[in-house]
C-alpha cells in the first residue's frame, strides 16, 4: 500500500465526527510507536515532519521509516510536512515522495499569505499532492516556529471563505487558543469554540485543523520532574476540550509535545533505575512501549477514530 493522501481521511471524518490524530515523528521509535498503536485500534494516521525533523534526521530517512511502517501494518498513512515556511521547502517535500504540505504564511498579511499559499497549492495539486494552509497565528515555540504571546492572533471567520476560495487549500488550520509547547496557559484552559462555531458556519463541510493540540499530559511532566527534570507549570489543553473540537468541524489534530514527554519521562525514568546501563535499545525500547500507549489513549479517548482505517 502506497502512501496516501488525507482527502478521503477528512471527508469520513467531518461526516463521522471525529479527528484524525497528526503525530510528528522524528525517529524509527517514534514511528513504531505510533505505528503500532493505530495497528491495534486500525486507525487512520498523519505522520507529520517539520523542517527541523528534517534537519535532524534527514528527509530520506523519514520517507524510507515511514514507508517500512505501511509495509508493517498495512495503515493507510499520509507523509505531512508541518509548518513549511516557504515554497522551496514545500517543493522539496512534494518532489520527495510527501502526500501532503502545510505552508504556514500566517506570520504575512492576508494578501502575501493568499500569494504564497496559492503558489504552493497550484504546484502540489499538479502533482496530486493536498495542502493545508493557516489563517492566525498560534503562540508558543516548537521547533523552528516560535511566536511570542504578542504576535498570536485567532482566526478572523470574516477571511475564511476569501482565503480558501483564492488559495484553493484542501483544509485549514486555525487560532482559536491553542498553542506550541508545553506551556500553553498561565491560567484556566479556554479555546474560543464560538470562532470555530462561526468558521464551520462559512465554510461548511470544510476541514479545519488544530496545531498545538498536546495536553501535556500530568503523569508525564510529574515522571520528568521526579526524576531530574525540570518542568513547573507545563500545561496542555484538556482532553475533552479536544473532543469536542474533534466533533465539530476539526478533522486533524496535531500532537506533538505528549510525544516528547512520554519520551523522555520514560528515559529519564530508566536511567534513574538503571544506572549500570547503556545501551540504547534498553531505554528507547520502553520510550517506544509509552508512546504506543499514550497514542492508543489519544486515538480511542480524544480523536475517536479507532476503527475507522
Amino acid at each position: 500500500m502506497p502512501l496516501v493522501t488525507s482527502t478521503e481521511m477528512f471527508k469520513k471524518a467531518y461526516e463521522g465526527k471525529y479527528a484524525i490524530g497528526a503525530f510528528n515523528v522524528n525517529n524509527m521509535e517514534i514511528i513504531q510507536g505510533i505505528t503500532e498503536a493505530a495497528k491495534e485500534v486500525n486507525a487512520p494516521l498523519i505522520l507529520q515532519v517539520s523542517a527541523g525533523a528534517r534537519k535532524y534526521a534527514n528527509h530520506t530517512y523519514l520517507v524510507k521509516l515511514v514507508e517500512a511502517a505501511i509495509e508493517e501494518t498495512g495503515l493507510p498513512i499520509c507523509l505531512h510536512l508541518d509548518h513549511g515556511d516557504s515554497f522551496e521547502l514545500c517543493k522539496s517535500c512534494i518532489d520527495g515522495g510527501f502526500t501532503s504540505v502545510m505552508i504556514d504564511g500566517s506570520h504575512l498579511p492576508f494578501e502575501e499569505n493568499v500569494k504564497l499559499t496559492k503558489q504552493v497549492v497550484d504546484y502540489a495539486h499538479s502533482k496530486g499532492v493536498v495542502v493545508e494552509g493557516e489563517l492566525g497565528r498560534l503562540a508558543g515555540i516548537e521547533d523552528d516556529v516560535n511566536v511570542s504571546e504578542a504576535d498570536a492572533a485567532y482566526t478572523d471567520p470574516n477571511q475564511v471563505e476569501e482565503f480558501v476560495s483564492r488559495t484553493g487549500v484542501d483544509s485549514l488550520a486555525i487560532a482559536i487558543g491553542t498553542s506550541h509547547g508545553a506551556y500553553k496557559f498561565k491560567g484556566e484552559a479556554k479555546l474560543r469554540f464560538d470562532i470555530l462555531e462561526e468558521i464551520e458556519k462559512r465554510l461548511p463541510g470544510f476541514p479545519i485543523v488544530l496545531h498545538g493540540a498536546s495536553s501535556v499530559m500530568p503523569e508525564y511532566v510529574e515522571m520528568i520532574n521526579k526524576f531530574g527534570g525540570n518542568m513547573p507549570g507545563a500545561k496542555g489543553v484538556p482532553e475533552d476540550m479536544l473532543r469536542k473540537a474533534a466533533s465539530m468541524a476539526v478533522c486533524k489534530i496535531n500532537i506533538d509535545s505528549d510525544l516528547r514527554l512520554a519520551m523522555t519521562g520514560t528515559i529519564r525514568k530508566y536511567f534513574a533505575e538503571n544506572p549500570s546501563h547503556f545501551d540504547p535499545r534498553q531505554y528507547l525500547g520502553p520510550a517506544r512501549s509509552a508512546i504506543k500507549e499514550m497514542v492508543k489513549h489519544k486515538i480511542v479517548n480524544v480523536l475517536g477514530c479507532d476503527g475507522k482505517a
